[in-house]
């Protein structure tokens, strides 16, 4: 079969292009992907080079794709020598251990990851300010690592509908302790609360709503209640 592959950033810039064309046998899997793009102009990939999106999922190694899948490689968004590995905010269900695949680094000897979900109501709504919340998320991502010597972070946060037991948002980091890696995603996941432009309602079994009451973010002038 043949499988259309989309490439981005860094891997679009080596490629010289933004699409290639890759043959694979029926019922190949990401892992058998990665390898035939070795014979591409993409050339070889390197473990934590990149993650796999299949019709806009992220894939494990071992997932198989099948002939009509919207195929792409995703470097990671600081370009792949960074720490912050992923910043999203989506309305897709959120891929806990893609995430925590994301952050894994041979420098670390810790993975922390942490997910916030719903509770207690039947389901929370998210609303965000998108393009700044996205920008927000990456330069705490960013200045946290710096603050705590993580290795890699990657933080997604949900918009629109979350169900009760299902994340609504996922830090990861990782650090040669553990200890680094604890405070770092703590760090990262209270100023994403406190900072990020987004905001939720708590809808019951009955369908009533709750707005739920916020603080707003610090400015360079002023200090929040």
């Amino acid at each position: 079969m043949t499988i259309s592959v989309s490439l981005f950033a860094g891997l679009r810039e080596r490629a010289g292009t933004d699409r290639l064309e890759v043959e694979l046998d029926d019922g190949a899997t990401v892992a058998e992907l990665l390898a035939a793009l070795a014979g591409t102009p993409v050339g070889p990939i390197a473990p934590r080079q990149c993650v796999v999106a299949i019709n806009r999922e992220y894939a494990d190694a071992e997932q198989a794709i099948a002939a009509g899948d919207e195929v792409a490689l995703v470097p990671p968004v600081s370009g792949g020598d960074g720490a912050v590995r992923a910043v999203c905010v989506t309305g897709e269900a959120l891929d806990v251990a893609a995430l925590a695949a994301a952050v894994r680094d041979p420098r670390a000897g810790a993975v922390v990851v942490f997910e916030g979900v719903t509770r207690e109501v039947a389901q929370l709504e998210y609303e965000a300010y998108a393009e700044m919340a996205l920008e927000r998320l990456r330069a705490i991502a960013e200045e946290e690592a710096e603050r705590h010597g993580l290795c890699a972070v990657a933080v997604e946060h949900r918009t629109g509908t979350v169900p009760l037991g299902d994340p609504s948002v996922i830090v990861a980091a990782s650090a040669p302790h553990r200890g680094e890696a604890f405070a770092g995603a703590r760090a990262v996941i209270d100023r994403v609360k406190s900072e990020a432009p987004i905001w939720k309602v708590e809808v019951g079994e009955g369908g009533e709503r709750r707005r739920v009451p916020g603080t707003l973010p610090p400015t360079p002038d002023r200090v929040a209640d």
